[in-house]
């Protein structure tokens, strides 16, 4: 949930992916340790990890692990709950609902999430980005991580099983010699 002046708006989220910092997943903005890019991954939880990816859009992480593990859970795709014409105003061209926080890029447009909330408390009542607990989910499907080239093997990618918002698997590009980040930078 995000409060702006434009208005509030709130989505319920229907799928994630998993990013480890314990050394085994490159794909992982973690994976080098804490540089200065990536030290929010670091802790402590219920922080915001922000980054810009392919130099064309925001993306937002939730901090999920103990302080020093350099963890965090990619917010993917959302239902608006809340702020449904703010949400379309965010995103004018939008004609489903279900496409206005369907993908990474397009759920940080829906709740106007940018640079200015790297490092947001996302539990602090104050706090201008919120995370709150929700009913679950009936069912929640599991597979790979979309977009990345390596660590393809891990099943961390997690959503509500038939959401309409949930983004369309497209399997990550051709390998690349050395190891890159989550965005594809190195």
């Amino acid at each position: 949930m995000t409060d702006r002046p434009d208005g509030t708006v709130a989505v319920r989220l229907t799928e994630v992916e998993a990013y480890s910092g314990e050394g085994m997943d490159p794909a992982a903005h973690s994976h080098r340790g804490p540089t200065p890019r990536a030290a929010i991954m670091f802790g402590p939880p219920g922080r915001l990890y922000v980054y810009f990816s392919y130099g064309v859009h925001w993306c937002a992480n939730v901090v999920v692990a103990p302080d020093g593990v350099g963890s965090a859970v990619l917010l993917r795709a959302g239902e608006v709950v809340v702020g449904e014409d703010v949400a379309r105003a965010r995103r004018p061209a939008v004609k489903a609902f279900r496409d206005l926080a369907r993908g990474p890029a397009r759920l940080t447009q829906t709740l106007a999430i940018g640079p200015g909330d790297k490092d947001a408390d996302l539990v602090a009542p104050s706090s201008s980005v919120r995370l709150h607990h929700g009913e679950p989910p009936s069912s929640v499907s599991v597979g790979p991580r979309v977009g990345i080239s390596v660590a393809t093997e891990l099943p961390w990618r997690f959503w509500e099983t038939d959401a309409p918002s949930v983004s369309a698997f497209r399997p990550g590009g051709k390998r690349r010699r050395r190891p890159a980040g989550q965005d594809g930078d190195l």
